[in-house]
């Protein structure tokens, strides 16, 4: 893996974190697993609250598949299109067998989707979100009717960020159905440890 100041800060400029999730991508899962991420599984038991089917889903921000691979154990028929700004991670989530597209492609840009999605999900990389006016207009124009947003984020950057605010500027395009309370991140990471928190919510388009 290569060797940067601290995950805590975030990685850098587009080029820069594509070259660095490239880099970790043949261990990243191992490293994920040794840091006691949890953050995929937690998210796929948040959306059995909704109780409601899911028949297709755009994964943003995929990687090598974590996500992909414990909403496939809940919902078995579920077809899952993926979008990575890594073509490393991109690959090794194509071994799996998770997916039927993976894009290669910022979640910042225009995905040429060819129907839209009952979920859309982003798990573990809104850190690494710049724009996020863009990307919830993009994640309202891929969603149907009714389509769930999924994500999770950083506490100290949801409050550095005012996400708050932003949700209240979107409330025309989404309500709020789900909001948990602080959950660990990666917990047996030195940097982060028990200090940094995530929070995960769930979106439902209006």
């Amino acid at each position: 893996m290569p060797k940067i100041k601290s995950l805590l800060d975030g990685i850098g400029n587009e080029n820069v974190t594509e070259k660095y999730y490239d880099d970790w991508a043949i261990n990243y899962d191992q490293t994920l697993k040794k840091w006691n991420y949890k953050a995929p599984k937690k998210a796929v038991k948040i959306l059995g609250k909704v109780k409601r089917k899911f028949d297709n889903i755009l994964d943003l921000a995929c990687g090598t598949g974590m996500f992909a691979e414990e909403i496939k154990k809940k919902y078995k028929k579920i077809i899952i299109d993926g979008c990575d700004i890594s073509e490393q991670s991109l690959q090794i989530a194509k071994q799996k067998k998770l997916y039927r597209k993976l894009y290669k492609k910022s979640f910042e840009k225009k995905i040429k989707i060819t129907s839209k999605y009952d979920l859309i999900s982003m798990i573990g990389s809104m850190t690494y979100c710049q724009k996020p006016n863009i990307l919830f207009s993009l994640v309202n124009t891929y969603l149907k009717k009714n389509g769930i947003f999924i994500f999770s984020h950083r506490i100290d950057l949801w409050e550095k960020q005012n996400f708050d605010a932003l949700l209240e500027k979107f409330k025309k395009n989404f309500t709020i159905k789900y909001r948990s309370r602080p959950l660990k991140y990666l917990p047996e990471n030195t940097d982060f440890s028990n200090k940094i928190k995530i929070r995960i919510i769930v979106l439902k388009k209006i």
